[in-house]
C-alpha cells in the first residue's frame, strides 16, 4: 500500500476540518493524544478498521480500541453495564480502558472477543477530533513492533506513504499506557496495570 502522507500542524486554524474530511471519505488520520500519537479512523466502518490492521501490519488477534468524547458516545459503541458510568466520570477523559460488551454497530473486524475497549483520552486535540467526527478506532501510529511514536517525525518515519494525514501536535508525554480494566462481568476485573489504580477503580465503583 502507498498514499501520499500529509501533515497538518495543530497550530492551523484548518487542521479539523481537514482531518474530517479524510476521516469521513474513510481515510486514516494519525493524531496526537494523552500517551502517544494514535492511528484512527471511522469506528463504524469495517473496511476502515481493516485498513488500520494494514497499515500497521498488525497482528489480526489483536483487538484494536475505540477511542470517544465522552460519555455519551460509548452508547454507539458499547452496551455497558449500569455503575460504568461511575468510572468514566472520575476517570475520563484519562488513562483508564474499560473493556465493554461490543454494540452490533461495530465490525466484527475490531476484536474477535465479542467485546471492545473504550477510552477518553486527556488531550485538547484529540477530544476536539473526537467530538466532531464520533468514536474512532485508534491504535498507535506505528508499525506494529516499532517503538510507540511521541513525535510526528516518529510517526513519519514509520507510517509515511501508508496514512493518508498527520495532525501534528508537538510531543506527547509517552509514558505508561493506561489502565485496562474488563467490566463484562459483576465487577471491574483488572487486566492492565496502568496509571489508575485498581484501589482507585473499586472505589469508584461503589
Amino acid at each position: 500500500m502507498s498514499t501520499e502522507t500529509r501533515v497538518i500542524s495543530a497550530s492551523e486554524q484548518d487542521w479539523l476540518p481537514a482531518a474530517l474530511a479524510v476521516i469521513r471519505g474513510g481515510g486514516l488520520v494519525a493524531f496526537p493524544t494523552d500517551t502517544v500519537y494514535g492511528l484512527g479512523g471511522l469506528a463504524t466502518d469495517a473496511d476502515v478498521v481493516e485498513a488500520i490492521f494494514l497499515a500497521k501490519a498488525r497482528p489480526d488477534d489483536k483487538s484494536i480500541p475505540v477511542l470517544v468524547a465522552g460519555w455519551p458516545e460509548v452508547q454507539g459503541v458499547a452496551r455497558p453495564g449500569p455503575r460504568v458510568q461511575k468510572l468514566a466520570a472520575a476517570f475520563w477523559p484519562g488513562p483508564l480502558t474499560i473493556v465493554l460488551e461490543r454494540d452490533t454497530r461495530l465490525p466484527a473486524a475490531i476484536g474477535s472477543t465479542g467485546t471492545v475497549g473504550v477510552r477518553a483520552p486527556n488531550n485538547a486535540v484529540a477530544l476536539a477530533l473526537l467530538r466532531a467526527a464520533g468514536p474512532l478506532a485508534t491504535s498507535s501510529a506505528n508499525l506494529s513492533g516499532d517503538p510507540s511514536p511521541r513525535t510526528a517525525a516518529e510517526v513519519l518515519k514509520s507510517l509515511a506513504g501508508r496514512i493518508d494525514l498527520l495532525i501534528d501536535g508537538g510531543q506527547v508525554p509517552g509514558g505508561r499506557p493506561s489502565t485496562v480494566v474488563d467490566c463484562t462481568g459483576e465487577g471491574p476485573r483488572l487486566l492492565r496495570r496502568g496509571p489508575v489504580p485498581l484501589e482507585a477503580i473499586l472505589a469508584a465503583w461503589k
